[in-house]
């Protein structure tokens, strides 16, 4: 059974347990039924009826786990995919820095720039005045060849999606 790290987790086990219980009784009682006769009292007394609740909670179990263990499965996948695009995207960001010659400062902008902070809250972070930064966007911009911002973000969300950077501007 997969280590539980959260409730979310945890509760289709706990169903998929408390089901498994349920048709353990039920199977030991049709057993003890069979073999010792049926005792009195029951709350099924049709056999017929009592066989196909037992099958049917069986089949439902079955069911069940292989479903779980599929959506476990699937979530874990879809981490690891997470993980591999937030390291994808890291690494395309280094790269294009270095290809476009950003200084260490114009890189700690850029980067706080694709967070979506603003020019203030950049300067803020930086210490440094807003001019500055300004400065630094633009000279971000001009080296990566794009007019702003949402460019620059389109840049990179574009090659992740489609593998190939922004087609490069034709000669005239």
């Amino acid at each position: 059974m997969p280590p539980f790290t959260s409730w979310k987790t945890a509760w289709p086990w706990m169903l998929f347990g408390l089901q498994s219980l349920c048709v353990v009784y039920l199977v030991i009682e049709e057993a003890a039924d069979f073999l010792w006769g049926e005792t009195p009292g029951g709350l099924i007394e049709n056999d017929l009826l009592e066989n196909l609740v037992i099958a049917a909670l069986v089949a439902g179990l079955v069911a069940s786990g292989f479903e779980i263990r599929k959506a476990m499965t699937r979530q874990k996948r879809l981490e690891q995919q997470i993980k591999a695009a937030s390291g994808a995207f890291a690494n395309l960001m280094e790269e294009h820095f270095e290809t476009w010659g950003l200084t260490p400062s114009e890189c700690d902008v850029a980067l706080f720039a694709l967070k979506g902070f603003s020019i203030a809250e950049i300067a803020s972070m930086r210490k440094t005045a807003e001019g500055t930064v300004k400065a630094q966007c633009n000279a971000i911009y001009r080296k990566a060849g794009v007019s702003g911002r949402p460019q620059l973000l389109s840049l990179f969300i574009d090659e992740l999606l489609h593998g190939a950077l922004v087609p490069e501007k034709a000669s005239a």
